[in-house]
């Protein structure tokens, strides 16, 4: 594996899966592979899970680990090509990323979209200006339309918990007090749409209508505007906001019908109840359901470290 910022990174789907499992029982294995390589990890926006994870991964890996928060501790940062920087940025992203792959063996790094221009969004010039200048393998720890790293400990969660070999799996629109990014729910409807073929499962996303994902991530899932159709004989329900895709960046708050609680649940086989975390209790979904005992969230947090030790693993065995 030469990088990791999507699933079409993955040759050998199941394979990875199976060997998640394997680094989870055997963390420390493979303590020797990272020795002497230094792994950087470069945040642009926010981060609690991410962060810990990765780096706690590349520690079970022997790494070293150098964080940069860019956004508070770097130069204000210029992307644009043939530009005069008589303005307010000071250092180019060619210079800026070239530097770091000189101290690093490997980056992984964290950028959230603008939510205002979906073209320059989706064309995903940040991440894409780290790959070409920084000329060692690059991490997506989340970009402006995908969060790969974040969809792989969710299916290691549904692979640990499923007690059936095709089990249904939603993706549940949840009201929100503001717009959020499509990358979780893009990055998690790719992943599940290939599982699907390569693994076994059904998926199915239900939203309210206007706010249809990229259908270059949902090709395969059956989609539905109806809640409680798509919830009957579910198996497991990852509960997640994000604003428009067509009328792009735009917030849609009626929408109290779309949280998940108790009485919801009851419409499922049981289903065991995912989000990425951080959530907003009461909103996005009840807190009976969070402090109950058909929540993942914590078990989805924890394989954060697993799915980030693995990429790791792959990467460094293609050095």
């Amino acid at each position: 594996m030469k990088k990791f910022t999507s699933v079409s990174d993955i040759e050998d789907l199941p394979s990875l899966l199976a060997e998640a499992l394997r680094n989870k029982k055997q963390p420390f294995a493979d303590k020797a592979k990272g020795a002497n390589k230094t792994l950087g990890l470069i945040f642009m926006n926010p981060s609690l899970r991410t962060r810990l994870s990765t780096q706690k991964a590349a520690l079970n890996l022997g790494m070293n680990v150098i964080v940069m928060n860019i956004d508070k501790e770097g130069w204000a940062l210029e992307f644009q090509d043939g530009c005069v920087m008589n303005g307010s940025t000071v250092e180019h992203i060619r210079e800026a990323a070239g530097v770091m792959g000189q101290y690093c063996d490997l980056l992984g790094l964290r950028s959230f979209p603008g939510l205002v221009n979906r073209d320059e969004d989706y064309h995903e010039e940040i991440l894409n200006k780290f790959i070409r200048f920084c000329g060692v393998p690059v991490i997506s720890m989340e970009s402006a339309t995908l969060h790969p790293l974040q969809s792989f400990a969710d299916l290691i969660t549904i692979e640990e918990n499923k007690t059936k070999k095709h089990p249904k799996v939603v993706l549940a629109w949840a009201p929100h007090v503001r717009s959020l990014p499509q990358a979780v729910p893009n990055s998690f409807s790719e992943w599940m749409c290939r599982a699907q073929k390569e693994i076994g499962l059904d998926f199915v996303i239900a939203q309210p209508e206007g706010l249809e994902l990229n259908p270059e991530f949902t090709r395969g899932a059956g989609i539905t505007h109806n809640l409680d159709e798509a919830l009957r004989g579910a198996d497991f329900v990852y509960v997640k906001n994000w604003s428009s895709y067509k009328n792009y960046g735009q917030f849609h708050a009626d929408g109290q019908d779309w949280m998940i609680d108790n009485r919801k649940l009851k419409l499922t086989s049981n289903a065991r109840v995912m989000h990425c975390l951080p959530v907003r209790r009461d909103v996005e979904l009840a807190a009976e359901v969070l402090d109950g005992p058909n929540s993942l969230v914590l078990q989805q947090a924890a394989n954060r470290v697993v799915s980030a030790q693995t990429v790791l693993k792959k990467i460094l065995e293609a050095l």
